[in-house]
């Protein structure tokens, strides 16, 4: 019997840390994600985006620069989930980031994803420890593409795991904004995300395992036309 109950408890261990992992994708936990629109508010008055056929578009470009620019800090976090490695990514991000509305919109979705987390999460308490004395440090930025690697490190994801647990979450608010903004409905929300799921792993696999020194920009468009969103005469999202 008691062989029996050593053999079954790695299983019950992996079988709630994949409950948290589960939680962490969850479109409930309360990270300010939906808040946000990647910079798609600003390009539907830009008239950049009007249907469904350029909104597929733009989440393709909005999913390569992801991969491109964000992924290397959500990798090398996950790899080194720990105080030093976090702060210097923090840094360095934050310097990369030349987008006011996209830097302040990482900062916001960084800071709530390191709070919740540090407070649902209180089997890890490395969390909460890290976070309490980066505000007492007072110089840490808290941008959410090196605290979603760190977070998923410490969650026990896998590198490979967590750039595409970042991909989707990507996609996932983005059609979100869209929804919200009636470029798409519901339904057709759903199949886009179905259709475009394999494009976004081909992006994923170009992309993955790069070393921070390798983030780069590749649709300064986009970026540009995010930068303009604090410039619009009405607006629903953040960014």
């Amino acid at each position: 019997m008691q062989t029996n109950e050593e053999h079954n408890q790695p299983c019950i261990e992996n079988s709630f840390l994949q409950w948290s992992q589960w939680q962490l994708l969850d479109s409930l936990l309360p990270t300010g994600g939906f808040a946000h629109s990647f910079g798609l508010e600003a390009a539907v008055q830009s008239h950049l985006v009007s249907d469904s056929n350029e909104l597929k578009t733009f989440l393709i470009h909005i999913l390569e620069n992801t991969g491109s620019l964000f992924l290397p800090f959500v990798y090398s976090a996950c790899m080194s989930p720990n105080l030093e490695t976090w702060h210097k990514l923090d840094r360095t991000l934050d310097a990369t980031l030349t987008n006011e509305v996209g830097r302040k919109a990482s900062i916001s979705q960084g800071s709530a994803l390191m709070r919740v987390a540090s407070a649902v999460f209180s089997e890890i308490p490395s969390l909460k420890t890290m976070r309490d004395e980066s505000l007492k440090l007072g110089t840490v930025s808290f941008h959410h593409a090196p605290i979603f690697g760190l977070t998923c490190g410490a969650l026990g994801f896998d590198s490979t795991s967590t750039q595409r647990a970042y991909m989707f979450i990507t996609m996932r608010d983005l059609i979100s904004a869209a929804t919200r903004l009636n470029l798409i409905g519901p339904l057709g929300a759903a199949l886009l995300q179905h259709q475009v799921a394999p494009i976004a792993e081909v992006i994923l696999e170009k992309w993955m395992n790069r070393e921070v020194e390798d983030a780069c920009q590749t649709m300064p468009l986009l970026d540009t036309v995010q930068g303009c969103h604090g410039y619009l005469f009405s607006r629903l999202f953040s960014s």
